[in-house]
């Protein structure tokens, strides 16, 4: 249980905040690449901010305040220039550094320019993905963690969520719910609704563990029927501070992104990447991205599958949910492990240091840990993944599908079900 101080500290991302100064010294991705391709300016909301992402002509992004300094119109629908983006409004110009390059009725008070400066951050450009970082210098290194540089066949899915990120994060170290959201709940919808619901999910814990790392938290589980010599145990999966989860498993890799938008808005993107063993896949001109259905034509909930389930549990915890109403158990260790860790990092920021997993050195890749072989279903988990899992609402499902049994056949592995 937390105090509702406590809990504001914890929740509250805006300019200002601890754990807003914590948050700000990260990299996020703010929308597609592909985005900036069909229309160079994007309104964006990021830690409770309002900005516009630009690309110019020769391809440099920037990221600006969305409100002109001048008179306050929004800058997403400005004109991209060679250098920056200029106001629609009043013709102001700024670079891509925030400085006032032109103001066309003010050519008379040379000096006014000078005194107008724009609040920027810095944008790039990673695995299809626009990524910003509007924090204190000097800037971090974009971290380029394997799942956004490796091979495989990809695909994006992504909803907006009206809910905190930080109870999407504390998801990330419950591993007790999958057996009773996605085994025991599961079952029910399917008895109920006429269909098979997968058998992944369905094995008791026996025991969990959670170890730090230089990015995070590793998050181990072993099942009833399995040893410590299995994937979910001796390599688990990480929660990558502050706001990501990396999950693997037959060929699948993915990264589950929760970006705070603002205290109560996340922006939740699944990033999955498909590379089966024996798989074949040429070069991916574009990556498919695709919304998350999660509400019905009738306000309900979508729970016939995974990712679903997941964000009814988020969801219905409220905007921010009331954690001094909680009552924690010893089941939930890692969720007091991962506060315990947010509030050792606002002091860490607050002594004017780095917070964990912040990337400073130059780097071609970072390999996360991460079990292959998940809940030991070897090649059956992607096919049940995909048909009832994160991808069902992918555009490729059916290529994928097709991917992975392949892959499967060439093993000369016979996965059920396909």
């Amino acid at each position: 249980m937390l105090s509702v101080e406590q809990n504001q500290e914890l929740t509250s991302v805006g300019p200002g905040t601890a754990m807003g100064a914590m948050l700000r010294h990260y990299w996020y991705p703010v929308c597609f690449s592909r985005e900036l391709a069909e229309f160079p300016v994007k309104a964006v909301r990021l830690l409770g901010e309002d900005w516009a992402v630009y690309r110019t002509p020769s391809g440099r992004l920037g990221i600006i305040e969305e409100q002109c300094p001048h008179r306050r119109a929004s800058l997403s629908y400005g004109v991209v220039e060679a250098d920056g983006l200029r106001c629609g409004y009043h013709g102001w110009y700024f670079g891509l550094d925030g400085t006032c390059l032109e103001q066309p009725a003010e050519t008379d008070n040379t000096h006014f320019r000078d005194r107008v400066r724009a609040k920027v951050g810095r944008a790039s450009e990673l695995g299809g993905m626009v990524w910003a970082y509007v924090g204190p210098d000097p800037a971090p290194e974009l971290p380029r963690f394997d799942v956004y540089v490796m091979d495989g066949v990809r695909d994006i899915g992504h909803a907006t969520l009206p809910c905190s990120w930080l109870q999407i994060m504390e998801n990330a170290v419950d591993p007790h719910h999958v057996e009773w959201l996605h085994g025991r709940y599961f079952e029910f919808l399917g008895k109920t609704m006429g269909f098979d619901a997968p058998s992944s999910f369905q094995r008791k814990h026996v025991k969990v563990a959670f170890d730090e790392f230089d990015h995070g938290i590793i998050k181990r589980r072993l099942l009833e029927g399995h040893s410590e010599e299995d994937d979910d145990w001796a390599v688990g999966h990480p929660l990558v501070f502050p706001y990501n989860m990396r999950v693997g498993g037959g060929g699948i890799d993915q990264m589950q992104i929760r970006v705070p938008v603002d205290d109560t808005t996340t922006w939740f993107v699944l990033y999955t990447v498909h590379a089966p063993e024996g798989g074949q896949w040429g070069p991916q001109t574009s990556i498919p991205d695709y919304e998350i259905p999660w509400r019905n034509e009738r306000g309900r909930h979508i729970v016939d599958y995974v990712e679903g389930q997941d964000i009814m549990a988020w969801v219905t915890q409220g905007p921010v949910t009331d954690r001094s109403l909680e009552h924690l158990g010893k089941s939930d260790v890692g969720v007091a492990m991962m506060r315990r860790m947010f509030k050792e990092n606002l002091e860490l920021v607050s002594a004017g240091r780095d917070p964990l997993g912040v990337v400073r050195e130059p780097h071609e890749r970072i390999d996360l840990p991460c079990e292959k072989n998940k809940f030991g279903a070897g090649a059956v988990f992607p096919i049940q993944w995909i048909e009832s899992g994160f991808s069902r609402y992918s555009p490729q499902k059916d290529d994928l599908l097709k991917l992975h049994i392949a892959a499967a056949a060439a093993r000369e592995e016979t996965p059920a079900g396909a």
